[in-house]
């Protein structure tokens, strides 16, 4: 028998004495239940249950949870009226995908009539305009269009949807056209071969053009030439000779009138409205709200409990997003929710755990009279909603939807903490900060983050943000110009960084590239009034006079926002490691200044640099840079990519490491609202020490960056380790937070890899004096060597600062006691890892080290200081875990090292540390252990 045979035999043997009554009070057979009584799957139960509606075997309530019961009105010569008997058809009839969407016959009518006028419209339906405000829902209905003419044969199955953002090379036509018509060989540098593009690809299908307002208008032109004939040429062609069937479905936040060309819009015969939030029926809201938490409900595998002022708060907290706001804040507070009620059964939500941007919502709600009391009427004081498998198993994919199973990101995380020792108030402020991170990043990217100055109070104190606000109210009244948003950005972060500069006895910005500044200025009256009101104020609330270079610069500012400029001249590289740190940062800064001259690469930790370095380049393609390329890195092979994209790119490359989001947001502002050139922006950012008026530890920028030719007098110390990541890098930062009483303009200190050392440090020695090296191997050239223990112990440093001052050297090795030994390795934990419980882990590792150490050496271990390079990498390696953060290796090294007895042992031994902290350490962690192990024994690969 098949599954569905099973569920409606069930549903007919427990419904088979209810009637329509009982549907309509929210009586019958859930998904639930029949997972219950049957052991199958819920989503599967939820499948089959719609499918046997669809035959007219069952039939659906419309109430929460959903219920089902059999439908015996077969004989429909029985019904006792012709009303009946309508009813019954209409809730028999075959539903479309339309019918799931929640005000199909209200606010949403009109839409879905239009939609399925276009669809349908022989012989091959109409192009049809989707326009609506961010967030409303345009590229959901576009999918349910795309779906309903599946359902109706319009579109073969086995087709798909072929989607493109307009957006995305919006500033790049023809990188945009080819992907857009394709390109022929030869038509660009790097078109080895004849390509099709998306117009090809959908045909017989559905094209669905998002933002479609950001196509230039030669691209607007091809595509309505397209719409009249079906023909297009491919970049690099002379002939329309291509041909393809295809539907367009367009849409866009923008005025059609004003934002396309009057030939492109005569040529879409239909325009579809969507309507905003605000225009949603009180009904229609609420049911949205339960919508959603019924598919994070889904997903928890939880009921979830909140009262009716938390759903007027989420209903009155969506003021810019729309539907697509609605849903972000359902995950955030569920997200927060299931934080703190990981082991319990169900979410309970309250007032008190909302966002304060939530919780305003309800105080919106109360200055609507009419709203609030309509919504009192639907909402019950407490309510339980439970998981609706429907919605999250429905073909219509969110655009909104995370791509990634927030929840089980938690609980994975929360489990890993805990195992570590980490405190529970430590973990929620740990994985907070990450969900909101997540999700404000994801939300960023579809346009869901309002234009408010609020979060700048991360960045610049709070009593300069409402000064700032005071002098943008001030230049909009003197200057009758409505400045945006964007003004107070400029301004706050202007104005700290130069009280920054200021209480640190530095000079302001610099002026040399624009030698008509005084002309400028001087044609610009009221814009230097403006300049000099805000000397004023800040006299006032700072006691600081400024310059006259500073009024000039301020004058500089106003004009270049009063006339919307955008540099863009200097393009903008952010690139880090880790799967999201560059986007992040980067999405921050398109957020406040709107930038199209800056992008980001993600480097997750086993991606190849050589894979990187493409990503830089294809990156690269998509921003303007006729002035200069600016990188801006974190660390590693990154810094090492300047020289080559230079020559690559044809272009003069800076590079700055150390990169912040602080940093990235000074770049973008002063490429976006200034003309400058690439010399004095680097040096400009090589001074800039962020944004807070106290002064703070310096940015390590008197460490000259690798990307630029160093002359014989600049010094490097050279830190190894197994991976030239983690261990490296605390290396680094010890070095250099030990030398704070030494002069250090011309020292770097480099992190690498033992996997290429002998190869890098011949590079590094072309452009150093090489002073020192320190690690886990002695790489045995001419210059000293002091392992990690002699650099813990203080002994190590104190011989590098006498190299630093020309004294002689000393190298001292005493013998440390195994309690010595220990309390190093714990102050060393315990100043550099962040997720760890130094006192829990250093048991567990210490023993590790030693059966290692004991059954590779065949006798007891007598010298301890070897263990602190171990223990040091172990912790890298459980932190790398708790990350979820990976390292790559060579598949030759790794058969290589797989077939020693030392690996072997590793391996085995490891699993101990796997079972208490309940992590995985992959071949490839356990790869760099057995480096560590190996060159830290001095031990030759023949001899294992």
């Amino acid at each position: 028998m098949k599954r569905s045979d099973k569920i409606y035999k069930y549903v007919l043997e427990k419904t088979s004495h209810f009637t329509r009554q009982d549907l309509e009070e929210n009586r019958g057979i859930t998904a639930s239940d029949v997972e219950q009584a049957l052991n199958i799957q819920r989503a599967n139960a939820s499948r089959d249950l719609n499918q046997l509606v669809r035959e007219g075997l069952v039939i659906k309530g419309r109430g929460r949870p959903v219920c089902y019961i059999a439908n015996l009105t077969t004989d429909l010569a029985e019904l006792s009226s012709s009303n009946e008997l309508e009813e019954v058809s209409k809730i028999n009839k075959k539903l479309d995908v339309f019918d799931t969407l929640i005000g199909g016959n209200q606010s949403l009518k009109l839409p879905i009539e239009q939609a399925k006028a276009a669809i349908l419209y022989p012989p091959n339906g109409l192009n049809c305009l989707i326009t609506g405000a961010t967030g409303s829902g345009k590229s959901f209905f576009a999918k349910a269009m795309f779906e309903y003419a599946k359902e109706n044969q319009v579109i073969d199955d086995e087709k798909k949807l072929v989607v493109f953002n307009c957006a995305d090379y919006a500033h790049n036509s023809e990188l945009l056209m080819s992907h857009l018509f394709g390109y022929v060989e030869g038509a660009f540098t790097g078109a080895n071969k004849n390509k099709d593009g998306l117009i090809q690809e959908a045909n017989e299908s559905m094209l669905f053009l998002d933002e479609i307002h950001r196509l230039p208008p030669e691209g607007q032109e091809m595509i309505f030439y397209f719409m009249d004939h079906g023909l297009y040429n491919r970049l690099g062609e002379t002939l329309k000779n291509q041909k393809a069937n295809v539907r367009i479905i367009c849409a866009t936040t923008e005025d059609p009138s004003s934002a396309l060309l009057n030939t492109f819009v005569r040529r879409i015969p239909i325009n579809i409205k969507l309507p905003s939030f605000e225009e949603r029926t009180p009904r229609e809201k609420v049911d949205l709200a339960v919508q959603m938490f019924g598919i994070e409900a889904q997903r928890i595998g939880k009921n979830i409990s909140l009262t009716s002022d938390v759903m007027k708060s989420l209903i009155g907290s969506v003021t810019f997003g729309n539907v697509g706001q609605l849903k972000s804040n359902v995950q955030l507070i569920c997200a927060r929710s299931f934080l703190n009620n990981v082991e319990n059964n169900e979410l309970s939500i309250d007032l008190e755990q909302l966002p304060l941007e939530v919780k305003r919502g309800l105080s919106e709600i109360a200055n609507n009279r009419q709203l609030s009391a309509e919504l009192t009427q639907l909402l019950s004081a407490n309510m339980i909603i439970s998981p609706n498998s429907e919605v999250i198993n429905s073909p219509l994919v969110d655009t909104y939807d995370l791509p990634y199973d927030l929840y089980e990101v938690i609980g994975e995380k929360t489990k890993m903490l805990q195992g570590v020792g980490v405190s529970h108030e430590k973990i929620k402020e740990t994985i907070m900060s990450e969900i909101n991170m997540h999700l404000s990043s994801f939300y960023q990217n579809h346009g869901l983050i309002p234009e408010s100055s609020d979060h700048l109070v991360e960045l610049v104190d709070p009593e300069l943000v409402e000064l700032t606000k005071e002098i943008h109210q001030i230049a909009s009244t003197e200057l009758e110009y409505p400045f945006q948003i964007n003004f107070i950005y400029a301004l706050s972060l202007h104005i700290s960084a130069y009280l920054r500069r200021a209480s640190e006895g530095q000079e302001g910005e610099t002026l040399e590239s624009n030698d008509g500044i005084r002309e400028l200025v001087t044609k610009h009256p009221k814009e230097y009034q403006v300049a000099l009101t805000i000397r004023e104020l800040i006299a006032n609330k700072y006691q600081m006079t400024l310059p006259s270079d500073e009024i000039d610069y301020l004058t500089l500012l106003i004009v270049s926002l009063k006339e919307n400029y955008h540099g863009g001249k200097i393009g903008i590289i952010v690139a880090a490691h880790g799967d999201s740190t560059a986007s992040s940062m980067v999405q921050v800064a398109k957020q406040l200044f709107g930038n199209h001259n800056i992008a980001a690469v993600d480097m997750p930790l086993d991606m190849a640099p050589k894979k990187a370095y493409q990503k830089i380049i294809e990156v690269a393609s998509t921003i303007q840079y006729s002035s200069g390329l600016i990188l801006l890195v974190d660390m590693g092979s990154l810094l090492t990519f300047g020289e080559e994209l230079s020559e690559e790119l044809n272009v003069q490359v800076k590079t700055l490491d150390m990169v912040t989001t602080s940093l990235v947001l000074e770049t973008a502002r002063k490429t976006d609202l200034l003309d400058t050139d690439l010399e004095s922006l680097y040096q400009a950012l090589l001074r800039f020490n962020g944004y807070g008026q106290k002064p703070a530890e310096q940015r390590v920028n008197n460490i000259q960056r690798t990307s630029d030719k160093l002359g014989p007098t600049s010094k490097a110390i050279i830190a190894i380790c197994a991976s030239g990541k983690g261990a490296a890098e605390r290396m680094k930062a010890l070095i250099l937070e030990n030398l704070e009483d030494v002069e250090t303009q011309n020292l770097s200190v480099i992190p690498i890899s033992v996997l290429n050392m002998k190869e890098r440090i011949k590079e590094i020695q072309k452009e150093y004096q090489l002073l020192a090296i320190t690690g886990i191997v002695d790489p045995k050239i001419n210059v000293p060597f002091y392992s990690l223990d002699a650099l813990l112990t203080g002994k190590a440093i104190h011989s590098i600062r006498e190299l630093l001052v020309n004294d002689t050297l000393t190298n001292e090795n005493q013998p440390l006691t195994k309690e010595q030994t220990q309390q190093l390795c714990l102050d060393y934990l315990s100043d550099y890892y962040t997720f760890i419980n130094p006192h829990k882990v250093l048991p567990i590792f210490w023993d590790f080290t030693e059966k290692v150490c004991e059954k590779i050496l065949r006798q007891p271990v007598t010298e301890y200081l070897s263990f602190i390079n171990v223990i040091s990498h172990l912790a890298g390696t459980l932190e790398r875990g708790i990350r979820n953060e990976f390292l790559s290796v060579d598949d030759t090294l790794l058969s290589e090292a797989k077939e020693t007895k030392l690996f072997q042992i590793i391996e085995f031994e490891v699993k101990e540390i796997e079972q208490t902290f309940n992590v995985v350490i992959s071949e490839e962690e356990v790869f760099y252990i057995f480096e560590n192990i190996k060159n830290t024994l001095s031990i030759e690969l023949e001899t294992l």
